[in-house]
């Protein structure tokens, strides 16, 4: 069994039924999946989330956000509670997790996987991947606010998490909860993380999934854009399905619940 390195924040319903594990985004914690943890309890299943290294509650190190080590902490949760048909559900940034561990680790512990508003698989515009929706220029800005002025910068990044076309698609008390929690992350955690889902090329990572995917998208996502990630990401794995949520935001599980939920649990039932 594989030790965690550090001490990670583990929420785990229990029970006998599959393992569902639930990967937060960046850069909030596994509160984020609140409206999905008793639905999919409720179903049958064994759910667990968990706060990702220097978010929320787990421990805040100064180091160990790339890719590798993220897998490797999701690793270490699997093997040391020996689970088996394990369906991952990797949110936005959890997405790269997913994609990482099935190229790291395999897929032998695995069910299905699910790929959220993920970014896979590479968000970064190059001369290699045209198609990336993510330009240098606005990743350097997005760290450059980060670093200036994270209260600034948190209020700009919720809005667009939870908009859709402009329009806020949540309460203002959810956006502001959000907000609490994108400021329990660790600020070397968040400019880390950062780095690594503007700029991992998880493209071969995808070759390697075989097992039943789902790709999970908001149409109107303008955080993590669907062409250029999820109808991707859906194309680059042979026999995956792809639901794209109507009208929603890159926080769709928050902002279109029931409509994520079913999805969640129609493609869970195979």
């Amino acid at each position: 069994m594989t030790a965690p390195s550090i001490r990670l924040h583990v929420e785990d319903t229990g029970g006998t039924g599959r393992p569902v594990i639930l990967i937060h985004g960046w850069p909030l914690s596994a509160e984020a999946w609140k409206a999905q943890v008793p639905v999919l309890r409720d179903a049958g299943y064994r759910v667990i989330s968990y706060d990702r290294r220097g978010f929320g509650r787990s421990e805040k190190p100064a180091e160990g956000f790339d890719y590798d080590t993220l897998a490797a902490d999701l690793a270490s949760i699997i093997d040391a509670r020996d689970l088996r048909d394990v369906t991952l559900v990797g949110f936005s940034m959890g997405g790269g997790e997913v994609a990482r561990y099935i190229a790291n680790h395999g897929q032998d512990r695995l069910h299905s996987v699910v790929f959220a508003a993920a970014v896979p698989p590479y968000l970064l515009k190059t001369d290699d991947n045209p198609n990336g929706p993510l330009s240098q220029e606005n990743a350097d800005a997005m760290r450059e606010g980060l670093q200036a002025n994270r209260e600034t910068f948190f209020e700009g990044f919720t809005r667009d998490f939870f908009s859709a076309n402009g329009q806020l698609m949540v309460t203002e008390e959810t956006r502001q909860a959000a907000i609490a929690l994108c400021h329990q992350s660790d600020p070397r955690a968040a400019l880390g993380c950062m780095q690594a889902f503007a700029t991992t090329d998880f493209r071969a990572d995808l070759d390697k999934v075989s097992v039943p995917t789902l790709v999970l998208h908001g149409d109107s996502d303008a955080t993590v854009p669907l062409e250029g990630s999820g109808a991707r990401a859906h194309k680059a794995i042979e026999g995956s399905e792809l639901v794209v949520l109507k009208n929603a935001p890159h926080g769709c599980n928050t902002s279109h619940t029931d409509d994520f939920n079913l999805a969640l649990l129609n493609f869970l039932k195979k």
